[in-house]
């Protein structure tokens, strides 16, 4: 099987000891903002504009956390993952591709409890609300 090529960026974003999370449109499965690289783009920025465009926040990266590559149906998808920091805006539902549905910040309690879309991340989160 031939696979195409998928290449993402996903946003961990810690403020107050909360991280932010969305949920999309018909789902009851949380998830950290990410997307996927546009072509023209580093994943640096890929990052930094899936954030805007899913939360309305406006964010900087502070450091890359790891890469997670794994299949998804015929997709070798490759996803780094960093740790941002807010630099302005506000919560705003403006996704173009109209599928978020909320949009919250949670503490380290209701983290443990969330089904997310991709349960690996549950560790990475808990991990860094814990350092």
């Amino acid at each position: 099987m031939q696979y195409k090529l998928w290449n993402g960026a996903s946003a961990i974003i810690i403020r107050d000891n909360r991280v932010l999370m969305i949920r999309t449109i018909d789902s009851n499965s949380w998830s950290i903002p990410s997307g996927g690289v546009e072509d023209g783009e580093t994943v640096e920025e890929a990052c930094i504009r899936e954030v805007a465009e899913e939360t309305g926040y406006e964010v900087k990266i502070v450091k890359e956390l790891h890469t997670k590559k794994t299949i998804i149906k015929e997709y070798k998808v490759t996803t780094k993952y960093f740790l941002c920091e807010i630099t302005g805006g506000d919560i705003q539902y403006n996704d173009p591709d109209e599928e978020i549905e909320e949009i919250t910040w949670m503490n380290r309690n209701e983290i443990s409890k969330l089904i997310y879309t991709y349960p690996e991340d549950q560790e990475v989160i808990e991990q860094l609300l814990s350092s």
